[in-house]
């Protein structure tokens, strides 16, 4: 698994791309999907329909055909947006290749990362810090770019920190998506979900919601994210969550994601806090890595390119 990432001021090294094993995937059905509205289920043929003489209901003898989705179809529906390149470089997320050391270091985060997803068969990961201002939604971001720049993917970052979104602002979108009206059923995916490029969904949302932890909870919301990932067929889904410690919004999305990645910061972060979220998760999720930002590798310089 991941262990200890290091995203400090220069780009990682072989040293800290250590490999250990992660804990056993979860096993447990999946709920159906929801469908969309340019997507619709298709009716059984009419000699399979007999009339129920009771109630006047139609009786199907056999079962109605699952939902036939193309993913391409749907990844198309969704409503593209630009991101200014120049503007998030200065803030430190890249969505162009570069031989910066943070670029760097998050372009091999996202190897391991899918390292680790194939060999387990995973592809939900909820990203969050034991506290607040570890820069959780900067690592989810940038991991997710740095997906975005591989051909032929198809990644989804969403803003899963009900309470303080900011994915939208931080990318300098300021169109209001309301995503709760997207886990409630009330708004299709493809009315509240955006496209960036052709490898990114976006699940941005513009407003705060009171009963976070209850929404997480709700039944309509695993619903609604199972039916996301059934619709778009990504390869990874990246969920931004709040801070492990300070809500039980983790554990109450625990039964749709596969696995944790913990963000720490290398100016604050206590080691007792990464143990305590190690024992909150433990037997309910697993813990894929731990990412170190904010941290100083004065080895870094060691792999650096350079032209002479």
């Amino acid at each position: 698994m991941l262990k200890d990432t290091n995203l400090g001021s220069g780009p990682l090294g072989p040293a800290d791309l250590e490999l250990s094993a992660m804990a056993e995937d979860k096993s447990g059905s999946r709920p159906d999907p929801r469908g969309v509205s340019l997507f619709k289920k298709a009716t059984a043929a009419q000699s399979d329909v007999t009339m129920d003489l009771a109630t006047g209901r139609e009786i199907f003898a056999n079962a109605l055909p699952s939902i036939f989705l193309n993913p391409i179809r749907v990844w198309e529906s969704l409503g593209a947006v630009e991101l200014d390149a120049a503007r998030l470089t200065r803030n430190g997320l890249f969505i162009e290749a570069s031989d910066h050391p943070a670029a760097v270091g998050f372009d091999i985060l996202r190897t391991r990362l899918l390292h680790g997803l194939a060999e387990k068969g995973w592809r939900r990961i909820a990203v969050t810090s034991p506290t607040h201002g570890c820069g959780k939604s900067f690592v989810a971001i940038n991991l997710a770019l740095s997906l975005a720049r591989r051909p032929s993917s198809r990644s989804v970052l969403i803003d899963l920190d009900l309470r303080h979104p900011e994915i939208a602002a931080t990318l300098g979108l300021t169109e209001d998506r309301a995503l709760g009206e997207f886990l409630s059923g009330e708004q299709p995916l493809e009315g509240v979900f955006r496209r960036f490029g052709k490898t990114l969904a976006l699940g941005l949302n513009g407003e705060a919601i009171e009963r976070a932890s209850e929404t997480l909870h709700d039944p309509d919301t695993v619903a609604a994210l199972t039916a996301m990932v059934e619709q778009l067929d990504p390869e990874v889904v990246l969920y931004d969550l709040p801070p492990a410690l300070v809500s039980d919004d983790v554990l109450a999305l625990g039964s749709s994601v596969d696995a944790v990645l913990l963000v720490t910061d290398g100016t604050k972060t206590a080691p007792d806090d990464i143990r305590a979220v190690e024992k909150m998760l433990d037997g309910r999720i697993p813990l894929m890595g731990v990412v170190l930002n904010r941290a100083q590798d004065f080895n870094a310089g060691r792999y650096r390119y350079a032209k002479k």
